[in-house]
């Protein structure tokens, strides 16, 4: 394999180790609390190859993602001791990383290859943005460095801007905990025909918690330095499961809290209250960058210090809108302490927001001006209203959730109905449960006006074996008429739309205390277009 010129132009070691942390406070970090920034070792680089031999440095697997009608990122991160600082390598030198794309899995009619430098500024991780491709294409991809080749990825292109795609099949994802369960859901995962995979969040889990499984969390501690979450984030990345899920489909991604902190908020952890804002936008600065070096994102979402550019929009021909959503950095802080809370007047502020100012008119502009049949939120936290109390009539609501945010989410609703956008769709994770929602113009009218879909889905790991039937939610749900549907088994929900059917599959396994867990669909639901709500099979 030649070594040819990058696709893209590589920052210069200079631009890459620049300080661009953007805030005029985060400038002002000092003593103890800077130390921990750097506690992860951002060294000057020798830009020249490495001379001596390396060690199998493909540990952590291949990953795709972000597609385009012309265009996909690859990923790799070069690590021969994956728990090691820089994987086991010298942080000294950039080691040269050769890579393909071909349109066979045998790479006999390569399409595109290059050459770009693993750089220990990245902890060697590696992010090719080929351009140039066919739309709708599946390519296969494969890394080289030294002597060694990686396992081959497969990817897909999105479709061609304004084309009319018969149809959309992908996955949705979040929260793998991998120390109170195996990924036994990735291995059905791997075996579906799909266009792409989205992961709403809790990647990894910050905590210190071991589990009883034997799979342990690596460091021994909550996470603190850049060093820390670039182990957690390599010792996550070599499970099996996850690796071949990565190799079989391009990912499109968003964080969640876990990535840094427990139900985290812009610039505020709620369960380390005593951490001060500048030592925590520290902490949040290093789970930042540790999350952009091991996931398949673009230079464009490199991080400035404390702040990451994630929340994008990818269009799948006029078939399928996706506004990728953060529900965390930008949000105002939890209202009545965090928790489980009924509601007050802190939390119906007409200013409180859950996206900011700036992603809220992003997302209303996308949602303005869509051309997609199907418009979907693809995003984190419960939107829709969830009663914790409603069987005895005491409202509480979780504070972390929408239900924190009435205003925010009023407002998205009120402009989905206003604006008859077609067909909105809420993708959501992060509370361990599949359900099924009807989206209400009123929530605390059930005869009010539908305006849109919600499905949540269950966690991959997180909250261990899980039970198909819950009698205190059973109860409640007599209360709760927009949420016909909820089970608390692990897995991942499977979406198939075409233009006129949406179709979704709850498809769980019975455990994942040990491993070979089998799946079952427990629950199939259709939206038909412009008719919203649910209809199950």
């Amino acid at each position: 394999m030649p070594l040819d010129d990058p696709v893209v132009p590589r920052p210069t070691s200079g631009e890459l180790l620049a300080a661009r942390w953007g805030r005029r406070r985060f400038l002002t970090v000092t003593g103890a609390a800077a130390a921990l920034a750097f506690g992860g070792s951002l060294a000057t680089a020798d830009t020249s190859p490495q001379r001596s031999r390396l060690p199998y440095p493909f540990t952590l697997g291949v990953a795709s993602g972000d597609p385009l009608p012309d265009g996909i990122v690859l990923w790799t991160r070069l690590a021969p001791d994956p728990l090691a600082a820089f994987g086991g390598l010298d942080g000294r030198i950039s080691i040269p990383v050769q890579w393909e794309l071909a349109e066979d899995e045998a790479f006999r009619r390569v399409v595109r290859r290059g050459n770009v430098l693993a750089r220990p500024e990245f902890a060697y991780s590696v992010h090719v943005d080929v351009r140039g491709l066919r739309p709708a294409a599946r390519y296969f991809y494969r890394f080289r460095a030294g002597d060694s080749i990686s396992p081959p990825g497969r990817t897909k292109t999105a479709p061609a801007h304004g084309s009319a795609p018969d149809s959309l099949a992908f996955a949705f994802v979040s929260c793998q905990h991998r120390v109170v369960g195996h990924y036994t859901a990735y291995q059905h995962l791997t075996g579906e025909d799909l266009d792409v995979v989205l992961h709403l969040g809790d990647y990894i889990y910050e905590g210190a918690d071991q589990g009883t499984l034997g799979r342990g969390h690596f460091p021994e501690r909550t996470l603190l330095t850049l060093d820390d979450y670039r182990a957690r984030y390599a010792q996550y990345k070599t499970d099996p499961d996850l690796q071949a899920a990565h190799a079989a489909f391009p990912w499109i991604v968003t964080m969640d809290d876990h990535e840094v902190l427990s139900n985290w908020a812009s610039d505020y952890s709620f369960y380390h209250p005593q951490e001060a804002e500048a030592a925590f936008l520290v902490r949040r600065a290093n789970a930042f960058r540790a999350y952009w070096e091991h996931m398949p994102l673009r230079l464009g979402s490199l991080p400035d210090g404390p702040d990451l550019p994630l929340y994008r929009r990818f269009d799948y021909g006029g078939l399928a809108r996706f506004n990728v959503l953060d529900t965390r950095q930008y949000r105002s802080d939890q209202a009545n302490g965090d928790g489980v809370k009924p509601p007050s007047d802190e939390s119906r502020d007409p200013n409180r927001t859950m996206l900011g100012a700036t992603q809220e008119q992003w997302l209303l502009d996308g949602l303005a001006g869509s051309p997609a049949r199907w418009n979907v939120l693809a995003q984190q936290v419960f939107f829709s209203q969830l009663d914790l109390n409603a069987a005895d009539d005491r409202e509480s609501y979780e504070m972390d959730a929408w239900d924190g945010y009435e205003a925010s989410r009023d407002r998205i609703v009120g402009f989905l109905q206003e604006r008859r956008v077609a067909n909105p769709v809420v993708l959501t994770g992060d509370v361990h449960a599949n359900n099924a929602c009807e989206i209400k113009a009123d929530f605390d009218d059930p005869d009010s006006a539908t305006v849109g879909t919600e499905f949540v889905g269950t966690s991959i790991s997180s909250s261990g074996d899980g039970r198909d039937t819950d009698p205190g939610r059973d109860a409640l749900a007599s209360q709760l008429p927009h949420i016909p549907y909820y089970n608390v088994q692990r897995g991942y929900v499977r979406c198939e739309l075409t233009s006129e059917l949406w179709r979704t599959d709850f498809k769980v396994v019975p455990y994942v205390s040990r491993p070979g867990a089998p799946l079952r669909t427990d629950a199939t639901f259709y939206v038909e277009n412009g008719r919203p709500g649910l209809r199950q099979a």
